[in-house]
């Protein structure tokens, strides 16, 4: 959410695009309720059935929130579509490029640098150089996963040491 909130500024979002992105970053992973723990938590490489199952999560956050109501399409848009890749070859719906809602371009460049950077149950070697070498990541994927703006907005952003608070929150 902070992440979303730096790279919305970056780009002068107005405030109520603003809170629509950090509330649509906060229920990103929505989904994931649906998702059985044994494969959310499973600590070596998933198969190729349970990636399938994984991939479904932004579609069933998607229907969450409309089962609870939500009507706003930045939320919309970015918990459906923060999967997508610039090159098409993403999920749920295979957006390319401008398809893709620009709030869940942003928020993809923040998600790959979160999972990147974060010990997770599959990758238990995050040190002191993950960020570096998730900027790396970031910009190797720049127009087949990620847009070039997001990522050269995000890396500004890190090199100028406006995101070491969030780094350390």
């Amino acid at each position: 959410v902070l992440y979303t909130r730096a790279l919305a500024e970056q780009f002068g979002v107005d405030q109520a695009r603003l809170l629509s992105l950090t509330v649509g970053a906060a229920l990103h992973d929505l989904g994931k309720i649906d998702i059985p723990d044994q494969i959310l938590q499973k600590p070596g490489r998933l198969t190729d059935e349970e990636f399938e199952v994984i991939k479904r999560h932004p579609a069933l956050g998607h229907e969450r929130l409309i089962e609870m109501g939500e009507t706003d399409p930045i939320i919309m848009g970015l918990v459906r579509h923060h999967h997508e890749r610039v090159d098409g070859k993403g999920y749920p719906d295979g957006l390319v490029e401008s398809r893709i809602p620009l709030g869940a371009r942003y928020f993809a460049v923040i998600d790959a640098f979160d999972a990147l950077t974060s010990v997770r149950p599959y990758r238990s070697d995050v040190g002191a150089k993950a960020a570096e070498r998730a900027i790396e990541e970031l910009h190797a994927g720049i127009g087949t996963r990620y847009n070039v703006e997001c990522v050269e907005a995000f890396t500004a952003l890190y090199r100028r040491g406006e995101l070491g608070w969030i780094l350390e929150y």
